[in-house]
């Protein structure tokens, strides 16, 4: 799931069963669109895909993604076979400022109703996910921690905790949890003192730590196993938990929204099309379909006037209005040049 490279999104899947049999098609009639495998896959194959298809007319192909690394050797061999692909936020950054991806055409692409803070020159976000706070019900029930604040209080909220195993999400919280408010975090975070801050906040916690966390499929199952008390997790993991059974709950309140892009390889076979069938994915009335199928969220805002989504489905999708005002939106540049060196003081800290 943004700065993650493949971010645990390739949700488990054998590529096999996920990529579609086409049919024959020209090449000017068909492009390849490479995401993450899996449930997700699945959900835009139905809310994504098979609506763009009939609008244009086309064959699209399907393939799966494991994060930059596959882009990055597409284009260095000068054999790209992905006309679109689906990668992290941050990646998409990355591969801008590395020249691997190709320009957008938004004399094509109609952003209209998308939020501009995911809409970029060579890369545009195509949903959103969020790190929550989670918690055992058997436990708190409906009164499990509300704020970081809260994860934080072990009096108030005695439990082990579990964690994302990466500095991202976890320096926001640590910051929110400290008392800074959520349009603050960045102009606090960007400052060594405010750097030292949220990691001297994340030591508060550490010991209370039982689990520091490395894949999507990981966090779910120390929830639906109830071996933690309360959770740091992506609200799509969560929510498939609960739905198989789990004794557990979320709260969208303090999330850490994030966003996975779609970019062009540079080299792209069907540019030309694929600009066309990014347009159709961002679509309000396509992007509505996708909470049909996956507790992700539509980018484009104007999704939820469409009357597709229901107010129930709504109270479950993270960019919802009436959720996403309560969540600080990642931001994905903050990381670039520094992640590297923030993943080892991170990990020095976690393994003190």
């Amino acid at each position: 799931m943004g700065i993650r490279d493949s971010f645990g999104w390739a949700l488990g899947a054998a590529a096999a069963g996920a990529i579609a049999v086409a049919s024959p098609a020209l090449a000017e009639d068909s492009v390849t669109f490479a995401s993450w495998g899996g449930s997700l896959q699945e959900a835009q194959r139905k809310a994504l895909m098979n609506p763009a298809e009939e609008a244009l007319g086309i064959t699209i192909r399907e393939d799966t993604t494991n994060g930059i690394a596959d882009v990055r050797a597409q284009v260095l061999a000068n054999a790209v076979k992905w006309d679109i692909t689906e990668q992290g936020s941050n990646t998409c950054v990355i591969l801008k400022s590395e020249g691997r991806i190709e320009p957008l055409d938004y004399s094509v692409i109609d952003t209209t109703g998308v939020n501009p803070a995911v809409v970029d020159s060579h890369w545009i976000g195509v949903l959103y996910y969020s790190t929550v706070i989670g918690w055992n019900t058997d436990k708190f029930g409906d009164d499990g921690p509300q704020t970081w604040a809260d994860f934080w209080d072990v009096e108030k909220f005695p439990g082990a905790r579990a964690m994302y195993a990466k500095p991202y999400y976890n320096l926001e919280a640590a910051l929110m949890a400290d008392g800074v408010p959520m349009d603050q975090v960045y102009d606090v975070l960007s400052t060594d003192e405010g750097l030292d801050r949220a990691f001297a906040k994340l030591e508060e916690i550490k010991p209370h730590v039982a689990v520091w966390w490395r894949s999507g499929a990981q966090s779910a199952q120390l929830i639906k196993d109830g071996e933690v008390d309360m959770i740091s997790i992506w609200n799509g993991r969560i929510s498939s938990a609960i739905d198989d059974g789990a004794s557990a709950a979320l709260t969208f309140n303090q999330g850490v929204m994030d966003f996975d892009c779609l970019v062009v390889p540079k080299g792209a076979p069907n540019k030309q099309l694929a600009m066309k069938v990014i347009n159709e994915f961002l679509k309000a009335d396509n992007q509505a379909n996708l909470p049909q199928y996956i507790t992700y969220g539509p980018t484009n805002e104007a999704a939820f006037d469409t009357g597709k989504i229901s107010p129930e489905v709504a109270d479950a999708v993270n960019s919802s209005p009436q959720n996403a005002k309560n969540q600080l939106v990642l931001k994905s540049d903050f990381y670039i040049g520094k992640i590297d060196e923030l993943q080892e003081r991170f990990d020095e800290m976690i393994q003190e």
